[in-house]
């Protein structure tokens, strides 16, 4: 059985069955802004499509939007909206070419249409990791899935993590991690109690391995909230 959302700018009503994985999901549980046209997404059990998507603008760019440039899906790494003093706003972005896994810089004009990769994402479990494999459990059919390790999201991989696989053209590209995690700070220099000086990090080592900023107060066996999107440090977890 299918479900069908149409999704309008501002509001939708999504079917039990969406996990919240795919990227109109995201968006709309999330901040992000999107696309201002209709656009329908088709959810079956598990998974998550995108049908004719169409265009975005520039100024609706997010971490971790999928974006189609010269034949091949390209991931939103960094965005900057610039608007200068003379002259024609602009945005600057760092995109990943989920292929080749290759990073390029690319300035757009604001308010420019970009076509959208029309991806599926189909709900998964990590469940280990094999060399430089990581290995996916499909969470309908239990067929497993072997994907070669890509630091932006096996830094925040650890066994029974519930993520998307992100489907191409019938060719798994990546995958998508929860945009919020829990994790314990596993290495950092000793935290000064009382130390909240504004804007004063270091550098923390989390469970899974990945390396972020966080409060000069910030205690080793602590568990605090990361955007994995951004790698930035939310809060403290109690």
């Amino acid at each position: 059985m299918s479900h069908t959302a149409m999704l309008v700018s501002g509001s939708t009503t999504l079917p039990p069955s969406c996990s919240g994985h795919c990227g109109s999901c995201h968006r709309i549980g999330g901040q992000a802004v999107f696309a201002r046209r209709p656009l329908r997404v088709q959810h079956r059990r598990g998974t998550c499509q995108t049908r004719a998507a169409g265009n975005i603008s520039s100024n609706d760019f997010r971490p971790g939007t999928m974006i189609e440039m010269d034949g091949a899906p390209y991931r939103v790494m960094e965005h900057l909206h610039v608007k200068p003093g003379k002259g024609a706003a602009f945005v600057r972005t760092k995109l990943k070419n989920s292929i080749t896994s290759n990073t390029i810089d690319k300035t757009f004009r604001a308010g420019e249409t970009v076509a959208s990769a029309t991806v599926e994402k189909k709900d998964s479990q990590f469940t280990y990791a094999d060399g430089t494999e990581y290995v996916f459990m499909d969470m309908n059919t239990y067929e497993e899935t072997r994907i070669k390790r890509d630091e932006t999201w096996a830094k925040y991989m650890k066994e029974g993590l519930q993520v998307a696989l992100i489907v191409w053209n019938d060719k798994v590209i990546s995958v998508d991690v929860p945009n919020q995690l829990i994790l314990e700070v596993t290495e950092t220099a000793p935290g000064v109690k009382g130390n909240t000086v504004s804007g004063g990090t270091k550098a923390a080592t989390l469970e899974t391995g990945a390396v972020i900023q966080v409060p000069l107060f910030i205690a080793q066996g602590q568990k605090i909230m990361v955007d994995t999107r951004t790698d930035a440090y939310l809060s403290k977890v109690k």
